[in-house]
């Protein structure tokens, strides 16, 4: 199950574009709570600690408890993180207010493991193609998984891997219910054909030519500086 993360955080007094940038300059991270049928609270949080459960590598799909100063604290799950576009620091949070045991709608990382153990990539030499690195499942906020662990053994070229052929923990479903829908395929190994092959010594024999007539250019602009270097000198004299 994925574990609960814990931030503090202060109530915002003002909001708008110029009241986030003095936060924001002050280290702190402007966010704000809603849902649950109450009123949306702004907060502004510590980059630092935001970071950090960022960090972590689950910090969508775990549960958050918000601390707020003077207050009692929300429990929330957290729907969206604006980063700058540019240094990639986190711009503001938006987190869902959800009860101990409210049914959320998350997206889980997926892990595949016993690779070893797939003819299809071992002696095959397949390769996994992974259509989906996450699976949007539904399930109680207190049992969100960490992430839904899927066995390559005995797999071959060819096979597929559904979202009806994964275990997943009890009281948690699939938010896409009208599909059973792919998740990974095994394929075969990319052999390179003649026209692959071709390809390549055509880009190679273009690219020396490219950079013989680059040479042979340098060396004439060289000569033509050389000559009107030496026509100088003899004007002057």
């Amino acid at each position: 199950m994925s574990e609960q993360l814990t931030l503090a955080a202060e109530t915002r007094e003002l909001v708008g574009k110029g009241a986030s940038r003095l936060l924001r300059r002050e280290g702190r991270v402007p966010a704000v709570i809603y849902g649950n049928k109450q009123d949306p609270v702004s907060i502004h949080l510590e980059e630092k600690a935001l970071m950090r459960a960022l960090m972590t590598g689950h910090f969508m799909n775990s549960t958050v408890s918000v601390e707020l100063a003077g207050g009692p604290a929300t429990l929330t799950l957290p729907k969206d993180v604006a980063f700058h576009p540019v240094t990639d620091r986190p711009m503001h949070v938006d987190f869902l207010r959800i009860g101990e045991h409210t049914e959320v709608h998350v997206s889980v990382p997926v892990v595949f493991t016993d690779e070893e153990e797939s003819h299809g990539l071992t002696k095959g030499n397949g390769v996994l193609n992974i259509v989906k690195h996450e699976i949007e499942l539904v399930c109680d906020a207190s049992a969100i998984p960490g992430e839904i662990t899927i066995s390559l053994k005995g797999r071959e070229i060819g096979d597929s891997i559904h979202i009806s052929d994964v275990a997943l923990p009890k009281g948690v479903t699939p938010a896409i219910i009208d599909r059973d829908f792919t998740i990974a395929t095994i394929v075969p190994p990319t052999v390179p054909t003649v026209e692959d092959e071709e390809l390549d010594a055509a880009v190679v024999e273009a690219n020396a030519e490219a950079a013989a007539e680059a040479e042979a250019e340098a060396g004439a602009d060289a000569d033509a500086a050389e000559g009107d270097a030496a026509e100088g000198d003899d004007k002057g004299e």
